[in-house]
């Protein structure tokens, strides 16, 4: 008998198909509920198609098992529907609190009340996500990494009001997919991972903006340094290698100099206000061809696979 958990998708853009994906590859029943224009806009099938290519073209399946996963996945414009059929919904629409709060508040109304209701906001607190609905013990923030059928980690962001059962539910599905999921104890911006992405940018920013090092050299810096490390020994366990006493003088001397800035750079607003916005307008801190934009997106994804199958993480 089939246990697998039964998984709907709200939202068929690129995050959702991702999902999406990652559940049909590990055997559950899904479906994606199109909002807004997603019928017309979106191809969630012919994009999930394509990225189960990508993977049996880079050796992660077998091509003769791309008809069997996406058989595991349908479509439909019906809350009432998906409500029926699914344990466990994951919200992958508009980073919009007052939208996302209204969509939840319907969910939990149609929803028997065993059902996960999941937001993968990356921005939004999940527990304001959570106001308007009545059993918000049953809500939690699950933030997927793009592309979501590729990276491992998932956020789980605990609320103020969800139960433990639900983390705990929660995090065994996400293992059981095959993801990394790890727990944030607090409802903060930012959660956990892009608060450290996001101090790493600041100070990359900071660097170019100073005349330290150019945009290429930075990205250089991290590719070939401390960003080929990070994979196998992450920033708790280096300071621990080397110690706290190292990294205690490190920071007592460093810290005065590096960006601390609580607002963003001044040069991000420069490029902003120029209209250089990077791949959407074929320049930002680099110029970007169509080619340049294609060759990076594939090197992505390919470059993925090759490190998630070397740390035998695929």
């Amino acid at each position: 008998m089939d246990n697998k958990k039964k998984v709907a998708i709200l939202g068929a853009g690129v995050m959702g198909t991702g999902i999406a994906q990652t559940f049909a590859m590990k055997g559950h029943q899904v479906k994606i509920i199109y909002v807004y224009d997603d019928k017309e806009r979106a191809k969630p099938l012919e994009t999930m198609k394509e990225g189960l290519q990508v993977l049996a073209d880079n050796g992660v399946i077998e091509s003769d098992t791309i008809p069997e996963i996406l058989e595991r996945v349908s479509c439909t414009e019906s809350l009432e529907e998906a409500a029926e059929f699914a344990d466990v919904i994951f919200e992958c629409i508009v980073e919009n609190l007052a939208v996302k709060q209204d969509y939840f508040a319907k969910l939990d109304g149609l929803c028997p009340e065993t059902t996960i209701l999941a937001t993968n906001t990356s921005a939004i607190s999940v527990t304001e996500i959570a106001e308007k609905a009545v059993h918000k013990e049953r809500i939690i923030g699950t933030h997927f990494w793009k592309p979501a059928y590729l990276m491992p980690l998932v956020e789980v962001i605990k609320t103020e009001y969800v139960s433990e059962q639900v983390v705990e539910a929660t995090y065994g599905l996400l293992e059981e997919a095959g993801k990394c999921p790890v727990i944030v104890q607090k409802d903060v911006p930012g959660f956990l991972a892009n608060r450290m992405q996001h101090a790493l940018f600041r100070e990359a920013i900071s660097i170019v903006e100073n005349g330290i090092a150019t945009a290429e050299d930075v990205d250089k810096a991290v590719k070939n340094g401390f960003g080929m490390r990070l994979g196998v020994m992450a920033p708790m366990e280096v300071i621990d290698s080397g110690g706290i006493d190292l990294t205690y003088s490190i920071h007592d001397y460093l810290f005065p100099h590096i960006e601390s800035s609580t607002k963003p750079s001044p040069l991000l607003k420069e490029k902003l206000d120029e209209g250089k916005l990077g791949f959407k307008t074929g320049e930002g801190f680099m110029k970007w061809s169509q080619e340049d934009m294609e060759a990076s997106q594939k090197n992505l994804i390919e470059g993925l696979i090759k490190v998630a199958r070397v740390l035998d993480r695929i």
